[in-house]
């Protein structure tokens, strides 16, 4: 989902200074603090990119460790599967 935003201009005398502002939900979906250090990449001209340069873990997400141990024995506990009975016609019944 996207969320328009204007670019703002402050002149001064000596300088000008350029703002973009994202909204809160933004900010909270992204779990930033504030003084957190990030850095603007410049892709092309249509696309600005935002990237912090430390990331705390997630307490959402599971770990990478976390989910390889628990797929690595996915399976392992799950019932064989018999084959279906035939009818004495020698057939396998329908469902």
């Amino acid at each position: 989902m996207g969320y328009p935003t204007k670019v703002q201009l402050i002149k001064r005398e000596a300088s000008e200074q350029w703002y973009i502002n994202f909204p809160s939900a933004v900010a909270q979906a992204m779990e930033f603090v504030r003084g957190e250090l990030v850095e603007w990449i410049i892709e092309d001209k249509s696309q600005l990119v935002l990237r912090r340069r430390q990331v705390a873990p997630s307490a959402v997400k599971k770990t990478a460790q976390d989910s390889s141990a628990r797929s690595n024995n996915t399976g392992s506990n799950a019932p064989t599967l018999s084959p279906r009975p035939e009818s004495p016609s020698g057939r396998r019944r329908s469902r």
